[in-house]
């Protein structure tokens, strides 16, 4: 069966040799062209492009919807994510082909992410980052236009799994079907909210509700998905402008000024922590040397940046912290473990911030 992903991406990227992807890019009637060889979301009268600060993704999603017919089967990712299966022969994990599509798609109604399992319920989790008025618009509109998906719609709001991203693929059939069904409600809900004063980050908001409701409509439609891994292939850009300003502070020895700056892009970005931005794991240490100075400066009136400021050293010495303090709760310490505790670098107050970041009791 043939198939084609189309690749959303709102800036350049190296795109996969495999010519099953397709680059998209979204947002072009407002940011103009990035490659001509780039296909476009406003392409043809019916779209939504100048919608995108607001549904992020779907008016790529909705180009695919409105205008392709070329393929059996469609279905969309990320230009930093990618649907990845397990090779069988050498265990490796490779991105998906247009053969394992179809391969799928033949014991599968749709192929998705893994379902993301969040710290708390859907419905906390949304009130702490966004506007809840707006989940509980779109359960309104769910309630008024498609009354047997409510039921569902309640059971899994308060449940603490969601499909991310709005990654899938799907024959185009399925795929009107579904964009039909979520495209109503995401307008309804629309003509209902008031998202000025929203910032970057929240004013995405039809965005983050996709993501759920395609969980609500795979159950409620009884659909047998095919749950696959998602890669994710480099930084974002403003992940790594954070840490290029954290290392500035850090080498400055300016702890307060990292800590302003840190929760003022927090404020902005609440995602900025998520493995989706913070792949490499070194903006969470960044916070940790941040917490850690203050400790160490309130006990011992010093800090480590007294002795250490460069960050590409800072942040593998946290890391080897983290793991050495873990492997000594378990009472796996090694040699080089006892060298790095005893070694009067790594302070008492950094040894009680590391055990608090791995959740272990007392090791001192």
């Amino acid at each position: 069966m043939s198939t084609k992903i189309f690749v959303m991406t709102h800036k350049l990227f190296e795109s996969p040799k495999d010519t099953m992807y397709v680059p998209l890019q979204v947002g072009h009637a407002l940011k103009g062209t990035l490659d001509r060889s780039y296909l476009r979301d406003d392409e043809g009268d019916d779209n939504i492009s100048a919608q995108n600060p607001f549904f992020s993704e779907l008016t790529g999603m909705y180009w695919v919807w409105k205008h392709w017919t070329g393929t059996e089967n469609v279905g969309i990712c990320h230009y930093r994510r990618y649907p990845v299966i397990r090779d069988g022969k050498s265990g490796a994990e490779r991105l998906l082909t247009e053969r394992d599509c179809g391969k799928l798609l033949r014991d599968h109604d749709l192929i998705t992410t893994e379902q993301l399992v969040l710290h708390s319920n859907y419905y906390d989790g949304f009130a702490v980052d966004h506007n809840l008025r707006d989940l509980c618009v779109t359960e309104e509109v769910i309630r008024e236009k498609y009354p047997a998906y409510y039921d569902h719609f309640e059971k899994l709001v308060h449940d603490n799994r969601v499909y991310f991203g709005n990654i899938c693929v799907m024959p185009k059939p399925l795929y009107d079907r579904y964009c039909t069904w979520l495209f109503d409600i995401l307008f309804e809900v629309q003509r209902r909210i008031d998202v000025t004063g929203y910032d970057g980050y929240r004013r995405r908001v039809f965005g983050f509700l996709s993501e759920f409701l395609q969980m609500v409509w795979v159950q409620v439609n009884k659909l047998h998905p095919y749950e696959c891994r998602i890669a994710i292939i480099g930084e974002k850009f403003e992940t790594g402008e954070v840490k290029k300003a954290l290392a500035d502070f850090f080498a400055g020895k300016d702890v307060q000024g990292a800590k302003e700056y840190f929760l003022k892009c927090f404020e902005k970005r609440p995602d900025i922590l998520m493995e989706a931005s913070d792949i490499t794991g070194e903006l969470r240490i960044c916070m940790q040397i941040i917490s850690t100075c203050e400790f160490e400066q309130k006990f011992l009136g010093s800090c480590i940046l007294d002795k250490e400021r460069d960050i590409k050293k800072l942040v593998p010495l946290f890391k080897k912290l983290n793991t050495t303090v873990l492997r000594k709760s378990r009472g796996e310490e090694t040699e080089e473990d006892r060298e790095l505790l005893g070694g009067g670098l790594i302070s008492e107050p950094a040894v009680e911030v590391a055990m608090r970041v791995m959740k272990v009791g007392e090791i001192i």
